[in-house]
């Protein structure tokens, strides 16, 4: 009788062979890609990591993925989306609309945060001393913007004065930006200091700094404020599984206050870290008042040369 068993071996090696060839290609397939979320940078990139880290750790709990940070400065955003190396973004209210209608990009969420909930305004302002209150008041002064592509520390406070007859360019004696960390501070210190006449401040940014102790609010005069706009968005890329990218959303839509997650050993309550009360569902249409705005101060994506 003739044996069976190398008939049996090969059945045995060869299933193994190609068990293992399975198993390799789910290890290095699509499922375990890391899924690249970039943050712009807020006011540092300690604080930045500090804040935004567990939300990133909380999606991969919740979706069984593997979330990965990278955080990046405002200029440095648009190349990692030209060239799709991020799958979501968190940025401020400009970028995604030039990356939605460069990129393709989808806006899927929005931060609640401060008195408004998912919007902020801008404000323009000085101290109460110096007896600047008015457009007319300004004429020949000087000012200190937010960073070039803040919505609510450059762009509002733009259009506000072009909107009030009042051209910045032709105006002021001049204006300037701060350079390095924590724009907005410096802008409401520069003016408390009496360094600049004039400065922009998201009114966030005013009341937090009230809020710590930081500033008195009386001491300043808002001379103006813009209506109030969408705040720090969630995109989502052309490319991310349609799938992912409603799981994701679902998952930040329905986080509460209490969530927390394991970052490095500790467990911390994701919205508290991230010095936010929630997320709302991104209305596109809601962004038209930024884009008129963009517009109106001849800034990206409709900047004509």
């Amino acid at each position: 009788m003739k044996r069976k068993y190398p008939f049996f071996v090969l059945f045995i090696t060869l299933s193994l062979l190609f068990g293992c060839q399975g198993k390799e290609g789910i290890v290095s397939g699509k499922e375990d890609k890391p899924i690249k979320i970039a943050y712009m940078i807020c006011n540092s990139l300690p604080e930045t990591t500090a804040r935004f880290e567990p939300i990133t750790a909380y999606l991969s709990e919740k979706t069984g993925r593997k979330f990965e940070s990278i955080y990046v400065n405002t200029f440095d955003f648009e190349d990692l989306v030209r060239d799709k190396k991020v799958d979501f973004t968190h940025t401020n209210s400009i970028l995604p609309i030039i990356f939605k209608k460069e990129y393709g990009l989808e806006l899927i969420a929005v931060e609640k945060r401060g008195r408004y909930g998912y919007r902020d305004t801008g404000t323009i302002i000085t101290l109460k001393e110096s007896g600047i209150k008015s457009f007319d008041d300004m004429r020949g002064k000087t000012m200190i913007f937010g960073p070039a592509l803040a919505p609510f520390g450059y762009m509002a406070q733009y259009n506000l004065m072009l909107a009030n007859g009042f051209d910045p360019e032709e105006d002021l004696a001049f204006y300037v930006i701060p350079w390095g960390s924590f724009k907005h501070e410096k802008v409401v210190y520069a003016v408390l200091f009496g360094a600049y006449d004039v400065g922009a401040a998201p009114r966030l940014d005013l009341d937090h700094m009230a809020q710590e102790g930081k500033i008195n609010i009386d001491d300043f005069n808002i001379i103006a404020e813009s209506i109030p706009m969408p705040y720090c968005t969630v995109g989502v890329m052309p490319h991310v599984d349609s799938g992912l990218a409603q799981e994701v959303k679902e998952i930040l839509l329905n986080l509460k206050k209490d969530e927390t997650v394991l970052v490095n050993g500790e467990v911390l309550r994701i919205l508290d870290s991230a010095w936010i009360d929630g997320f709302v569902e991104a209305n596109d249409k809601e962004y038209d008042t930024i884009r008129e705005h963009l517009k109106k101060c001849n800034m990206a994506p409709y900047k004509k040369y």
